[in-house]
């Protein structure tokens, strides 16, 4: 009877309130017990952590899951999905003693929820304070310079460091990312300084391999300039050497022919008074040239008696005739010995 009159007070709100409580993130054991159910439903990705009579029971899988009312209590709640926590800013002292303030970010995951919830009392808080600290180690161990250049590495000799001294509590850092960076008013200047040092130095390199190169190219285009030069006029030199040994070859020739004829023609009848005259012309002709030169003067022994020169230039071709006669005559006696 009693059971029939109080069963239209529970209603399928009241009922649902009392059976699927869904139970609370918690952290730390500290925190308030989540209220007992029978039925429970554990999202996907979370890792519900059940104590029994105070004692560490089981891990609640995703799912529908039953617990026995007052004997069974779900204790922690973990998240096993990545999360991001971020570093609050400190300072860091380099190895060639700079002081820098760095602030960051961390990403990390729970793999074991059982360490994760009685291994540690505040995860997060611990895991913040372990960055802090193992960030300070690593810039310690490293000058200015290889901060700025080596900065990724930095980033995974943090990670590699959390996740050993992280390993009890069942986290696993996934990547640490520097996100700020700052530094002395002075430190800046004199970076800034020197960084337009080094651009300067570059640019007055640059200049001057430009000038160099410059030069080098001008020094080529004179050599090659001369060697053309000199390959031209040594094949201006052949050709006019060429030149002068055909017109040679050629006169030379000519004259052979001339003097043939001319030999020919002194065999003939008259021959001989023919060439008689052409040396008396010639004798008359040349002594007329030499007369009309401004700077000779050539008296011969009777300028005025042309007779007497055609004379003395026959008497000139008679000896010569008589000596070529002579010698044809010793030619001819030595060939019949």
């Amino acid at each position: 009877m009693s059971l029939l009159r109080y069963t239209p007070l529970l209603s399928s709100r009241n009922l649902k309130s009392a059976l699927f409580v869904r139970p609370l993130s918690i952290s730390s054991a500290n925190n308030l017990y989540a209220r007992n159910t029978i039925v429970n439903f554990v999202p996907q990705q979370e890792a519900w952590v059940v104590e029994r009579m105070g004692r560490f029971y089981k891990i609640l899988e995703p799912g529908i899951n039953v617990l026995i009312p007052f004997v069974d209590s779900i204790k922690y709640v973990q998240s096993l999905k990545e999360i991001a926590i971020e570093i609050p800013q400190q300072g860091a002292i380099t190895l060639d003693n700079v002081q820098l303030q760095l602030d960051g970010v961390l990403y990390l995951r729970v793999v074991d929820a059982y360490k994760a919830s009685y291994g540690v009392d505040d995860p997060e808080f611990a895991v913040t304070q372990l960055a802090q600290t193992t960030m300070r180690s690593e810039v310690g161990k490293i000058s200015l310079d290889t901060v700025f250049k080596e900065r990724e590495q930095l980033n995974v000799s943090i990670v590699e460091s959390l996740n050993k001294a992280a390993e009890p509590w069942g986290l696993v850092c996934m990547r640490y990312e520097i996100r700020n960076m700052t530094m002395p008013e002075r430190i800046q200047q004199a970076m800034q300084m020197q960084v337009e040092a080094e651009r300067k130095k570059r640019a007055a390199i640059l200049e001057s391999e430009g000038h160099r190169d410059a030069a080098v190219n001008v020094a080529e285009g004179e050599k090659k300039a001369r060697i053309l030069a000199s390959e031209a006029f040594m094949k201006e030199q052949i050709n006019q050497a060429e030149g002068k040994a055909r017109a040679i070859e050629l006169e030379a020739s000519a004259r052979q022919r001339g003097l043939a004829m001319v030999a020919e023609s002194l065999n003939k009848n008259g021959g001989k008074g023919a060439a008689s005259l052409a040396v008396a012309e010639q004798y008359v002709k040349a002594f007329s040239g030499l007369a009309k030169s401004t700077n000779t003067l050539i008296v011969p022994a009777n300028a005025a008696d042309a007779n007497s020169m055609i004379a003395q230039a026959m008497t000139v071709y008679q000896k010569m005739n008589d000596q070529t006669i002579k010698h044809e005559s010793g030619n001819d006696g030595t060939d019949a010995q």
